[in-house]
C-alpha cells in the first residue's frame, strides 16, 4: 500500500478507544469490548470469545480504526458523557496500539 491509498484508508476509517468490557450473561462465555469516539457520540461493539484472551496474539488494544459503517449512534446522554470522559482519558494515556 503506497502513502496515498494510506491516506485514502485512514479517511475512510474513524479511531475508537475502548470505553467499557462486559461479560455477556448468556453461557457463550463472550467478552463485549465497546469502543468509543472522543466526543462518545459513537460507538463500536465487538464480541470476543474469552478463549481468544489466551496468549499475546489476540491483545485488546487501547482503540481501533473502524469503518463509519459499523459505527453505532449513542442516544443516552449519561452513556455518551462516560464514554466520552473514558475515551478522552484512554487517548491522553495510551497510544492506540498499547495492549490493555
Amino acid at each position: 500500500m503506497d502513502s496515498t491509498e494510506r491516506g485514502r484508508a485512514a479517511e475512510e476509517t474513524v479511531q475508537v478507544w475502548l470505553v467499557e468490557r462486559t461479560y455477556s450473561d448468556d453461557e457463550q462465555n463472550l467478552i463485549i469490548l465497546t469502543y468509543a469516539t472522543p466526543d462518545g457520540t459513537r460507538d463500536y461493539r465487538k464480541e470476543r470469545a474469552l478463549t481468544s484472551f489466551t496468549g499475546d496474539h489476540r491483545e485488546t488494544t487501547a482503540a481501533v480504526a473502524v469503518s463509519p459503517s459499523n459505527l453505532g449512534t449513542v442516544s443516552d446522554p449519561e452513556t455518551r458523557e462516560r464514554y466520552a470522559t473514558e475515551a478522552r482519558r484512554m487517548r491522553d494515556r495510551h497510544d492506540p496500539d498499547d495492549a490493555i
